[in-house]
């Protein structure tokens, strides 16, 4: 194998890598962007009020 062969197949597995790690950097990109989606979705950390009765989880007035 030639010089310029082993640089050529050296520059191209670097390549591959790089183009692994990319594509690897955008998937868990991709991951989060979906969880935060669905976290936002299913409202998680807010309670809910929407089954409940009218007037409940207002404010409430404590000075009357």
């Amino acid at each position: 194998m030639d010089m310029m062969a082993m640089v050529s197949t050296m520059l191209a597995a670097q390549q591959g890598v790089l183009q692994q790690n990319i594509a690897a950097t955008l998937t868990k990109q991709n991951l989060d962007m979906e969880k935060s989606t669905v976290l936002t979705l299913l409202g998680a950390g807010q309670p809910s009020l929407a089954n409940v009765g009218p007037g409940v989880g207002g404010n409430l007035n404590v000075t009357a």
